[in-house]
């Protein structure tokens, strides 16, 4: 029996239309004690996923944890490239447990959710796990998240790949979204995003359009 292959993408990767995203706890507090990604690596990867969401208008949960009383805002960085969106502020460690949050899952109603946040083996483990159990589909988008130790964060990315989670990272997940560069309406988006937050390979774009005026779009 031979198989047939066609120009056509996996049901599994990630569309702007086919998954909702979820961002835990990018709060101060969360962050002091952050050791396994530098601070600022995390701030741009934040940053990075937030401006792609944001520009591809992927439906997006924000929700932080005792932010008047301890933890603080929800970074800058989020804040700004959501304009402002409500955060829903739980008690729970878990944000599966959370009603609010759980309204929201179900209000926006994608089957497969991305989720970001601080701290791996706590805050993102337990709605990932969560998720899996009533049938979701996982994401977990490693690079933009942390715990206070490498070990600990890698433990964490461990039990939910056993689960069923799949990891991404940051740029992957902006360029999962375009996937392709003869989509023009949001190539200059994406390059931007890129440039602005996509580390090296934002500054080779930058390089190849001063120096060459080329473009990814061309064959």
């Amino acid at each position: 029996m031979s198989i047939t292959a066609t120009a056509t993408p996996a049901k599994s990767l990630l569309s702007p239309t086919n998954h909702a995203l979820v961002l835990i706890d990018f709060q101060s507090q969360m962050a002091f004690a952050t050791k396994s990604i530098a601070p600022e690596l995390l701030r741009n990867n934040a940053a990075l996923v937030s401006q792609a969401a944001a520009g591809f208008k992927v439906p997006t949960i924000l929700t932080t944890v005792a932010e008047k009383s301890f933890s603080g805002p929800m970074f800058d960085e989020i804040v700004e490239a959501f304009g402002g969106q409500a955060m829903l502020d739980r008690t729970s460690m878990n944000t599966w447990e959370d009603e609010g949050v759980i309204q929201e899952v179900n209000r926006i109603g994608q089957e497969r959710i991305v989720f970001a946040g601080l701290w791996t083996s706590v805050c993102i483990v337990g709605p990932v796990l969560s998720a899996i159990e009533q049938g979701f589909e996982a994401y977990v988008i490693t690079d933009a998240s942390g715990d206070i130790s490498t070990e600990a964060h890698e433990r964490a990315v461990e039990r939910m790949i056993q689960a069923g989670a799949r990891p991404i990272t940051s740029l992957q997940y902006l360029l999962e979204l375009q996937r392709d560069w003869a989509r023009t309406e949001t190539y200059d988006m994406t390059t931007g995003i890129a440039r602005k937050v996509g580390g090296a390979y934002g500054l080779g774009i930058t390089y190849a359009k001063t120096m060459f005026n080329a473009s990814e779009g061309g064959h």
